[in-house]
């Protein structure tokens, strides 16, 4: 094969590419050369590369055999690159136009990317736009990024010097004989990070500075309140275009701004924050997704069971909760002399039913589930709507079987998931499945065959995932799933968990057909999540405009004017009478002004009757963003409202 490059060294390595291709390169060749081999165009796209399995820079040196893959804009690992980047830019322009600015840490997120200054007073406005534009200055400069590795005392030494106390401070928790990396923008500007990054600024073209808001050092309520920015780029106005867009359709579909307006649910600082608080409207979704959820379980072969909303400090101890994670538990409440706490989750309390009696092989499994309120602390700067709560209604159930019984129970919640989720109108996810976490407990070999359980389980279903190493719960292995809505965003939803640490620790056991006892297998599965945060995703994936068998309010009849409500009255009471959640507007207003209204509570049908209709017997119907339907028999339409709601059909 023929060699890209000449270099002095003879030494030749081979390189496997994404598409399983193999190519040879003398030792020392760098990304950069690797990506103009393959061609010119991902070697201008290129912004950085991976390297057996770690992202470097493009001019990174490659001395051994490895996997190597060019990342461009178009790989997530290729957007943290450059929007990472971009966050670097940034700090440097606001230090350019703000020199007694502070600089602390700077991430890329998700979708974009933000960083936290220690400066006088909060940004304005108008400083964001100078800062955007000095973004573009530093861009067309196309200063190198240059990576140096030295000494941490030296790295301290040069901080110190430069008065980024912030920086001191992350050195303090690194130890003396590590190696330090940072970057530096031409000598412009020097930042203490591991990289890695585009080549140069120029790389950065379409940048937008989307707000500014107050930050904990290091999130701690304790510490110095900061000023962050938050910020997107893209490689092209385009890019940057379609997704301002996105935030302005994501505005647009807010759960809270929506929830207001369809008066569906409120939270008061005078209750508390975190803690939602369900109106009339909002509780008739509540009831059809919860009737839904029920009746569903119970054709699944569950049970459903009830715990309280507070236990014995005994009991959180035995279940390890006041071990590894008492941070989100609230402070206990004396009674009788004895410490209670708020419940944050409900498995302790299914264990002590399991336990309540002894149990046979024969009945396993048993499938318990609960519409259980939990309580779990959350910073009030993490706080958002319903999305991010202290109070919550979590769709709990915990399988409780035999180790041989174990993946079949997987393949069923699995399968259940997808039904329960495709009924909501929820077609796209993400399943991601986590491993063991440094701080876990129960057996290392047996969580490696859990975890290959769930893979397989996964893989026979037909559904792709990707491993988050690290991310299981203390008690096992699990998997996460996460619904992608109609603007592509991604929810956190449904969760399946081993547990290793319950039935041990509460010692559960089950008489085996050889007469012995045997410790049951426990699974842990969620499938909303929970209430509040599935509410609200619902509210935005549908941007309110539920499907007819959710909407809270299924039919508006519209008197066109006062001689015709009595007919309208009687719509009304024959609809409620078939099942169909109906209102009959009686206002002393124009039937244009009633039709608006009806549009903005996102009403699916309005029906309309005035003097023809009521001579024939008959409605004008109208249906929500569709407009007029015509005339019909009021027992057609039931119907055809009652065969919509049976098919869970989507709007």
């Amino acid at each position: 094969m023929a060699r890209p490059f000449a270099f002095m060294a003879n030494r030749e390595i081979t390189v496997t590419l994404p598409d399983g291709s193999k190519k040879a390169y003398e030792a020392g060749t760098t990304v950069q050369q690797v990506a103009e081999s393959i061609g010119s165009g991902l070697a201008r796209a290129a912004l950085a590369g991976k390297v057996a399995g770690r992202t470097v820079d493009l001019s990174h040196v490659i001395e051994d055999d490895a996997d190597v893959s060019i990342l461009t804009f178009r790989d997530d690992d290729g957007k943290e690159v450059y929007w990472h980047s971009t966050a670097h830019v940034m700090a440097q322009a606001v230090q350019d136009l703000f020199p007694e600015a502070k600089v602390t840490i700077g991430p890329p997120i998700e979708s974009g990317f933000y960083y936290d200054f220690d400066v006088p007073e909060p940004f304005t406005p108008e400083d964001l736009t100078k800062i955007e534009k000095r973004m573009g200055e530093i861009a067309k400069e196309d200063q190198p990024f240059q990576r140096d590795e030295l000494p941490r005392d030296d790295a301290y030494k040069m901080f110190d010097e430069m008065g980024e106390s912030y920086k001191l401070e992350i050195l303090e928790d690194i130890g003396s004989d590590e190696t330090i990396s940072i970057y530096r923008n031409a000598d412009r500007f020097t930042d203490l990070c591991r990289g890695p990054h585009v080549p140069a600024t120029g790389r950065i073209k379409s940048v937008k500075l989307l707000s500014s808001s107050g930050a904990y050092w290091r999130g701690d309520e304790r510490n110095k309140m900061l000023q962050r920015i938050y910020g997107i780029s893209f490689p092209d106005k385009k890019g940057l275009k379609a997704h301002l867009d996105l935030i302005e359709e994501a505005k647009r579909r807010d759960h809270r701004t929506i929830g207001t307006q369809l008066d569906l649910y409120s939270i008061s600082d005078a209750v508390g924050p975190g803690l939602v608080l369900w109106h009339p409207k909002g509780m008739r979704v509540r009831h059809q997704i919860e009737d839904f959820w029920r009746q569903a379980h119970f054709d699944g072969g569950y049970e459903l069971v009830g715990s309280p909303h507070i236990g014995r400090s005994s009991l959180w101890e035995t279940s390890g909760h006041l071990d590894f994670y008492a941070e989100s538990m609230y402070a206990p409440m004396d009674i009788d002399g004895q410490a209670y706490y708020a419940k944050p989750m409900n498995c302790p309390f299914h264990s002590m039913i399991y336990k309540s009696r002894l149990r046979s092989y024969r009945e396993l499994p048993f499938r318990w589930a609960e519409m259980g309120t939990v309580y779990r602390y959350e910073a009030s700067g993490t706080l958002h709507g319903m999305l991010r709560v202290r109070g919550f209604t979590q769709d709990d159930a915990h399988i409780f079987c035999r180790p041989d019984q174990v993946e079949k129970e997987i393949t069923h919640v699995i399968d259940f998931t997808l039904m329960v989720l495709r009924s909501f109108g929820y077609e796209d996810y993400e399943l991601y499945i986590s491993t063991r976490p440094e701080k876990f407990v129960g057996d290392p070999e047996q969580w490696d065959r859990a975890t290959e359980a769930l893979k397989r389980t996964v893989e026979e279903r037909g559904l792709s995932y990707k491993l988050d190493e690290g991310g299981g719960a203390f008690y096992g292995p699990k998997i996460d799933w996460k619904i992608r809505d109609a603007l592509h965003r991604d929810w956190q939803c449904t969760t399946i968990q081993f547990d290793f640490n319950l039935p041990e620790r509460f010692d559960l056991s089950f008489i085996g057909q050889d007469g012995k006892h045997h410790r049951p297998f426990m699974v842990h599965r969620a499938l909303l999540g929970s209430m509040e945060r599935f509410f609200g995703t619902l509210v935005e994936h549908y941007a309110g405009n539920f499907p007819v068998w959710l909407a809270p309010v299924q039919v508006a009849v519209l008197p066109i004017s006062d001689p015709f409500l009595d007919y309208a009255k009687q719509v009304g009471k024959d609809l409620s009478a078939a099942g169909i959640r109906a209102e009959v507007d009686d206002q002393d207003a124009k039937l244009g002004y009633k039709i608006r209204e009806a549009e903005t509570q996102k009403i699916p049908y309005m029906l309309i009757v005035g003097q023809a209709e009521q001579d024939a017997e008959e409605v004008s119907v109208r249906r929500h963003g569709e407009g007029d339907l015509g005339k019909m028999v009021l027992a057609d339409l039931i119907d055809r409202i009652q065969r919509e709601v049976a098919s869970k059909q989507p709007h």
